[in-house]
């Protein structure tokens, strides 16, 4: 039976962590390979942190939200499991262009360092057993699916979801269970937000269907 895997409690400020890691982002390309193995010891809650930074704007980089939420979906699932993740070759040496994605982290950073400034341990009860880290990685997971939806070019709809993994990772990291909560929060609207889009695109068609009927 594999070991379960144990997530390092940590008082560096996540803001710190993510600014070393882009900092040695180089060369016009990188793969998530290259950005896994340069996160060190947080591990893979951290892994899901980074991943929903890129989406912390309201309309994201085409493409890289495939690569990021099958990504975070499997490290979610990994969570759950209490396992090191398995993630196929053709996500992890995808290449992203760093132009694009270092200018997106850096935005990211920015909001993750004011959420630092809120990050403390409390409310235990939503991250201290390990059933509520395998409730808590299902709620990373379904924000992985949500953040896949093909829906990049309609405001916020990668952002909200983004958001909520943010929330989820980094409250689990620092055992701040009000963040978690929040996280939670960000799904539900997220799912409401969805639900009002689909609603919309069916009276549209339905609208059209009546015009041209």
């Amino acid at each position: 039976m594999q070991q379960a895997y144990e997530f390092k409690d940590t008082s560096k400020p996540l803001s710190e962590t993510l600014r070393g890691l882009i900092d040695g982002i180089e060369g016009e390309t990188v793969t998530l390979r290259e950005l896994m193995d340069a996160v060190g010891e947080q591990g893979l809650l951290l892994i899901c942190a980074l991943a929903s930074l890129p989406f912390l704007i309201p309309v994201s980089i085409p493409g890289v939200s495939t690569v990021f939420g099958a990504a975070i979906i499997l490290v979610g699932i990994a969570i759950f499991l209490n396992r090191l993740p398995w993630l196929p070759k053709k996500i992890l040496d995808r290449r992203l262009e760093t132009a694009k994605l270092v200018p997106a982290l850096e935005k990211g950073v920015g909001i993750v360092s004011r959420i630092d400034r809120l990050l403390k341990p409390r409310m235990s009860g939503l991250t201290a057993s390990g059933t509520m880290n395998r409730v808590n990685a299902l709620g990373i997971t379904a924000g992985g699916v949500l953040l896949m939806f093909p829906l990049g070019l309609v405001p916020f709809s990668n952002t909200l979801p983004a958001v909520a993994i943010l929330l989820l990772a980094t409250g689990m990291i620092q055992r701040d269970g009000l963040v978690v909560l929040a996280g939670y929060l960000f799904l539900v609207i997220t799912v409401i937000y969805f639900a009002v889009l689909a609603i919309l695109a069916v009276s549209a068609g339905q609208g059209l269907a009546s015009i041209f009927g």
